[in-house]
């Protein structure tokens, strides 16, 4: 029988720990290059992995993640042997990014793509002023925040549940949209949209409190609007072993295991 996955390319994080499993497995498995590849898998926690879904953005190539890392609630277990049956039997989880389109003080405009969440951020001692629109319409008039984020169900556990958003399950049609240190309204804990919304953050008085828009490793300083909504026309596949899929895992992060 045909393996799914017979050409594996392998990326590792800069740590000894990841770069010493890259190692064992290229001697035990080879190294594709990335192009001819079936599978990219990733070698170390979170970050990395976050990193390579954006590397191969919009290529439809699935990431099989293996903890080298720290938190690792992306990854797989790290085992040496046995990768290519793993890879066989592993469960696919398909999540779009967010497109977000920002434009600083200048009038420049950015396009970035976000798989966790889209954050704006204050940048001096005084907190941001933000007004929120959805679809058109204003929803918050005036947020004053130490930001405000919208993360998607997979970036849920991330961020956004520091922020004491919701965990959403992965196959939620829905965003969180959760504020950060709110000062006014005080009471305002944040919405979950429907995630056809089209979320707009104006940034007021932006001269006076300056605004960073961050979507996952991008950043944008002294920006004025931002603009986001899912990009359906990008798919990211990640693999995961049979028992431990991100659905499964963002179940457990709500019962705190």
């Amino acid at each position: 029988m045909t393996e799914r996955f017979g050409a594996i390319s392998f990326v590792a994080s800069d740590t000894p720990e990841a770069q010493a499993a890259l190692d064992k497995l290229v001697e035990r498995y080879g190294n594709a290059a990335p192009a001819a590849a079936d599978v990219v898998v990733a070698l170390g926690g979170d970050g990395l992995m976050l990193q390579t879904l954006h590397r191969f953005l919009g290529t439809g190539k699935p990431i099989y993640g293996m903890n080298r890392g720290s938190v690792g609630f992306l990854m797989n277990e790290f085992k040496e042997r046995g990768l290519r049956k793993r890879l066989e039997a592993a469960e696919r989880s398909v999540v779009h990014p967010l497109s977000m389109q920002a434009v600083d003080q200048n009038g420049a405009t950015v396009q970035a793509k976000a798989i966790n969440e889209v954050s704006l951020l204050r940048r001096s001692y005084q907190a941001a002023k933000l007004r929120i629109s959805v679809d058109g319409q204003v929803r918050l008039s005036e947020l004053i925040a130490d930001g405000l984020l919208l993360a998607t169900p997979a970036g849920s556990t991330a961020y956004n549940l520091s922020a004491n958003g919701p965990i959403l399950p992965l196959d939620a049609p829905l965003l969180a949209l959760t504020p950060i240190s709110a000062f006014r309204p005080r009471r305002w804990r944040g919405a979950l949209l429907p995630d056809h919304a089209e979320v707009f953050i104006e940034v007021l008085e932006a001269d006076k409190r300056p605004v960073s828009a961050v979507a996952d490793h991008t950043q944008i300083d002294e920006v004025c609007s931002v603009s986001i909504a899912i990009d359906r026309s990008v798919d990211l596949v990640m693999l995961h072993d049979p028992g431990h899929s991100l659905d499964e895992r963002i179940l457990r992060e709500q019962f705190g295991y």
